[in-house]
Parts: C-alpha cells; structure tokens; sequence
C-alpha cells in the first residue's frame, strides 16, 4: 500500500528506498534491538565452527532470557528461511556455545530459558512457495517479518508470520498469575491493568512467565504478582514495577 506525506492538503507520495546491502539492514536493526525486539545484542556474525562453517547475521537474548536468531535479506529469497531453520537445529544440538556467548556479553550470572527460541526472518517480501511451505511446516519458532524502507528515512517492520503475541498468550495467561493472590489483590490488578491499557489504544498486554507486560514498540510496564512471606506469616503481594530502579511492594 503506498505512503503519502500531507503537504498543505497535498499528498505527495513517499518512495520506497533500498539497502545498499544486507550489512547496511543488520546494523539497523542490531543498533535498535530494545525497542524493536526488547532484545539485548550477544554477538554479530557469530561463528558457528569449521565443521559447520556458518555465520549467524544477529544472536540475541530476550528480555525473557530466550535465545533470538535475526537473519536478513534485502531481496525475496528461500535461502533465508533454509538459513534459519539450519541454524536453529545447529544452535539446539549446541546449547553450550550460546550459554557461553550469553555470559560473555551478559555476565557469568545470566540464565538462559530455552523454553521458547524466536527465529526471525527479516526480509522485503516473501515468495508465496515459501509463505505456504513454513505454514505446511508448522515450526513454532520461525517467524517471518517484512520490512519497508522509505524516504525521509523511514522504517516499517510488520510480522506476516508466527503471530508472537498470540503465543506468548498460549503459554502464559493472566489467569495463571491471579491464582497466586486473594481477591483484594486480584481486583487491584485489575484496577491498574485498567489504568494503564487506557492510556493508548494501540497498548498491548503479553503475560510472560515471570509478569505481565505492557508494551507498544517495546515494553513500558510491567506486574509482577506473586507471594510473599512476612512475619513468617504468608501474604499476598502485588508488584509493580515501570523500569525504575526501586519496586513497590502493594500488601
């Protein structure tokens, strides 16, 4: 669909750009992978040994602790999607190389979840064989992103695959987190979920393992819920936290 800037009741129509290579759409996205994937960079063209001779475009980690693959393509090619289900068998028969990688560029405390891998393809378009052939498939992990590139240097990425919100919904509920807490508790969770997705319509609420996020590009909030003990007494608490250094505890 093309894109038109208003100029004095005039639309004037926005053309489409190119990359001058894959490097120049890896940098991008590498250089803003917080606010596009709440994702921390761990290597760039990361090495996957002599035997296997492959270089993965982008490794990343989560906000979750989960193992992010990106690869990139600035023409419509199959060879992204062969690249990324190749890497995503190499890279779960190698766990220890990414958990290594991971402390290097996190720290030695850092635990990787490997519960839930995302592999995301990022190209200009896909070839109708291969958006049927990863549908045929069914390979969770995958998903396939589009992107647009205009003047004026502007930049869309749209998911056409994998609906990522949706599983996180599936694996996680808000449900599961009000089963830890009393009825006070769940009606103040409701109370500030209520406050905070009406503050914009484009807000979107993804329970996670660990809390329930609030996000538009990138996540903004968050709640934890979840039990404590005081006074050797058990009690309920809810926990807030908007990326400040300090959490309040509501009891």
């Amino acid at each position: 669909m093309p894109l038109f800037k208003k100029e004095d009741q005039k639309l004037k129509l926005v053309k489409k750009q190119k990359f001058i290579n894959e490097k120049e759409l890896q940098n991008l996205v590498e250089d803003n992978l917080e606010i596009i994937f709440n994702s921390t960079l761990i290597k760039s063209e990361f090495y996957t040994g002599s035997v296997h001779s492959g270089r993965i475009d982008t490794l990343a980690i989560s906000e979750d602790n989960n193992l992010v693959i990106i690869e990139y393509k600035v023409v419509a090619s199959s060879q992204l999607l062969n690249q990324c289900l190749y890497y995503l068998a190499w890279l779960k028969d190698h766990k220890g190389d990414f958990q290594v990688a991971a402390e290097n560029a996190c720290g030695k405390k850092i635990k990787v979840d490997w519960s839930s891998i995302r592999v995301i393809c990022i190209a200009p378009g896909y070839k109708k064989y291969d958006l049927h052939a990863v549908k045929v498939m069914g390979v969770p992990e995958i998903e396939l992103w589009q992107y647009k590139y205009f003047e004026n240097c502007l930049f869309e990425l749209e998911e056409i695959h994998g609906n990522s919100m949706s599983r996180e919904m599936r694996t996680n509920s808000v449900d599961d987190h009000l089963t830890k807490v009393n009825k006070t508790l769940i009606e103040l969770f409701y109370y500030l979920q209520e406050k905070i997705v009406n503050l914009d319509s484009s807000i979107e609420e993804a329970p996670k393992k660990n809390y329930i996020a609030y996000k538009l590009s990138q996540n903004f909030a968050c709640i934890e819920i979840h039990k404590i003990k005081q006074s050797n007494q058990p009690k309920a608490a809810l926990t807030r936290g908007f990326f400040m250094p300090q959490t309040i505890n509501l009891i």
